[in-house]
């Protein structure tokens, strides 16, 4: 099945069930790929979480069937998913900027927010370097958070701002940064801010070692300020090379950022010239 009519799937699964319990792992399902890797490729390729998209779909649904109706607002609330009139009225307002009571009373307008639909536009032509490298498992070092997909966005820069400003960054540099979602079924993963462990060093306070499993890895060169060079090739693979590569396919629910040392280029991470790399686990079709 392409790739495009995975993703399309798994967004009519969305909409086909938008008023029940919906699962990651059954929506992901529906695109032949793990939660893991679907939310992230979702988010990248989209520019909101599959949360978000979720929640802003049923409080456009609420929205439409409060001027369309005359059922109750708890009814309302409890079909799209809210336990209580409070918690409906508060997600209802942030979105609709609107209170349910003052919008069923025609005194304000409410917000639409549509379904995505998949397009086929004429793409590609660009060049994304990588190479397949079969690695054994090898042990990392470093500090640890759990993160939720829903809050990944704002909380890992948090956890890299932290890991500075307590200088945990003396104890143990940061060569990668890695995510891991072992079942590739949750709605949240570990995520670590790491160094390569040598087994000869005391292991300090509030650090821990990660074995990281053998694994055949493709390996994307990112060229240019980390921020910007990241976000690009991320994009390129679940866009364009991960949709149109024939020989492989996601293989684990682990996601590596390799970083070179700032301290090697005038501008640090900013550097035009800084290097760093994307590993992502993969196995043959």
């Amino acid at each position: 099945m392409e790739w495009t009519e995975c993703i399309s799937k798994a967004i009519s699964y969305i909409e086909d069930n938008i008023t029940e319990e919906l699962t990651m792992e059954d929506i992901a399902k529906q695109a032949m790929i793990s939660p893991f890797y679907f939310q992230k490729g979702f988010a990248l390729l989209c520019g909101f979480t599959v949360g978000d998209y979720i929640k802003k779909r049923r409080l456009t649904l609420a929205g439409s069937e409060l001027v369309s109706s005359e059922r109750k607002i708890i009814d309302i609330a409890l079909k799209y998913g809210y336990e209580s009139p409070d918690s409906f009225t508060k997600a209802f307002t942030r979105f609709h900027g609107a209170t349910p009571s003052s919008v069923r009373k025609g005194e304000t307008m409410i917000k639409s927010f549509a379904s995505l639909k998949i397009k086929l536009i004429l793409e590609g032509g660009f060049t994304l370097d990588y190479k397949i490298v079969k690695k054994d498992e090898f042990t990392i070092i470093g500090v640890s958070k759990v993160c939720k997909y829903e809050e990944a966005a704002t909380e890992i820069p948090k956890f890299w701002a932290d890991y500075y400003q307590t200088g945990k960054s003396d104890l143990v540099c940061s060569m990668y940064g890695v995510s891991i979602d072992e079942n590739m079924g949750s709605n949240e993963f570990e995520y670590l801010i790491a160094d390569n462990y040598n087994p000869i060093e005391e292991i300090a306070e509030g650090f821990i070692t990660r074995v990281i499993p053998k694994h055949t890895w493709a390996v994307f060169p990112c060229k240019g300020a980390a921020s910007h060079s990241l976000q690009d090739v991320h994009k390129k693979i679940f866009s364009e090379w991960l949709p149109g590569c024939k020989d492989y396919e996601i293989a684990a629910g682990y996601n590596i950022e390799m970083y070179s040392d700032p301290a090697g280029y005038t501008n640090g991470v900013q550097d035009e010239k800084y290097y760093c790399e994307i590993w992502i686990p993969v196995k043959q079709k």
